[in-house]
């Protein structure tokens, strides 16, 4: 899923465009800083250096090069956000604009699924999305904010909380008001207008942060338009599709999928023993090396028959209680919605954006439109999705 978002982003930035409106008023006094804790310059790049960088790397980027405009500045940025307890933590992300004059548009980047810690955006590592997307589509005339999330950067010391809405919307929605606050204290325009995007985990943590906008803020953001592109939106029927159904086996789907079977346990204070839902010897097995184990079975074959009865006549009210608090599909959305997603997915599967489509529509959405990419996987439906993106987002200005 690392490439997956490295290529998503690549892609786009090619397709991105500038979006241009008012400045702010100069003699405006500036509000106490409410989330911002600290910034701390990572590098200042200029467009030269952003030039050859991109023109040593993969052919990708290489064919970017020519489009840069910009010299970059990358802030880490330390705000305060709410654990999934709801305690407050301090949370970090990566905060990338251009070295220009005039007004700017912004985009909350959702990234995909990272397993390190030094991938998170705010470290902006070589080669790590941040480094590359990141620098570059700010390198193209956008600001751009780039949560961490919790379990990563700042809060690394507590457990990433895998595929969990509120707090993936939380620590997104606060990284953007942090970043709102940081824009205050330098010589910067947000024009005001804010675009969200993410494929795959990302796109999961885009629709989450849009209901969250939506619902919770009023008239505090400017959102303009979503595109989230085969995310995993219908966790119910997800979770009861992987315990009944035959899957491909992947070593490295498996563990994804074992992930948020894991964090939904601990977060919802389940907290059972591992043989309550896995046979032997995988039971042993994931006691020992959790999310990172190596099961190259169909994901259903692991569970216990009672496990598995549980979740198909739905008596096992806990772990489907918990399941059901991270449906994020089942809304009405304000905001012109995109959903894209390949009818072969094989990793999140094509229902999930079905289901999305087909509930927003029953609650008399009218500005949701789903894009099927016919014969498309997980991948190979990306650079659809990318395109779509641009003709949407370029439409609304």
């Amino acid at each position: 899923m690392k490439s997956i978002t490295k290529h998503f982003y690549a892609l786009f930035l090619v397709l991105a465009v500038v979006v241009s409106g008012c400045n702010k008023n100069p003699t405006e006094p500036i509000p106490e800083d409410q989330y911002l804790v600290s910034s701390t310059l990572v590098g200042e790049f200029t467009k030269e250096q952003l030039v050859q960088r991109v023109a040593s790397a993969d052919p990708t980027f290489a064919a970017i090069a020519p489009f840069l405009q910009n010299g970059i500045k990358v802030y880490k940025l330390v705000y305060k956000t709410k654990n999934t307890d709801g305690k407050e933590i301090q949370a970090s992300g990566a905060f990338i604009f251009p070295i220009k004059t005039g007004p700017l548009a912004m985009i909350s980047v959702q990234h995909g699924t990272i397993r390190n810690d030094a991938e998170a955006p705010s470290y902006f590592a070589t080669n790590s999305e941040a480094n590359t997307a990141g620098s570059l589509l700010a390198a193209l005339g956008y600001i751009i904010a780039y949560p961490d999330y919790i379990g990563f950067g700042a809060s690394n010391t507590v457990p990433h909380p895998y595929e969990h809405r509120e707090s993936l919307a939380t620590a997104s929605l606060d990284m953007i008001r942090a970043s709102r606050e940081f824009i205050r204290q330098q010589s910067i325009t947000w024009d005001e207008r804010l675009y969200i995007a993410g494929y795959s985990a990302g796109g999961y943590a885009t629709m989450s942060l849009q209901k969250k906008i939506e619902e919770e803020t009023g008239s505090e953001f400017n959102l303009k338009a979503s595109s989230c592109g085969a995310g995993a939106y219908d966790k119910t029927a997800f979770m009861k599709y992987l315990i009944g159904s035959k899957t491909g086996g992947a070593v490295s789907s498996n563990q994804l999928y074992l992930w948020v079977t894991l964090t939904y346990d601990r977060l919802y204070n389940l907290n059972r023993p591992m043989t309550q839902y896995f046979k032997e010897p995988w039971a042993g097995l994931i006691q020992t090396s959790k999310e990172n184990t190596n099961i190259n079975v169909s994901f259903n074959t692991i569970f216990t028959d009672a496990f598995a009865k549980g979740i198909a006549d739905g008596t096992d009210t806990g772990f489907l209680n918990a399941v059901k608090d991270n449906d994020v599909y089942d809304w009405k959305p304000k905001t012109p919605t995109r959903l894209y997603h390949g009818d072969a997915d094989q990793l999140v599967f094509y229902f999930n954006s079905v289901n999305a489509y087909n509930a927003m529509k029953a609650r008399g959405a009218t500005n949701v439109t789903l894009i099927t990419l016919k014969g498309k996987d997980h991948g190979t439906g990306i650079q659809d999705f990318l395109l779509g993106t641009y003709e949407f987002f370029s439409s609304i200005q």
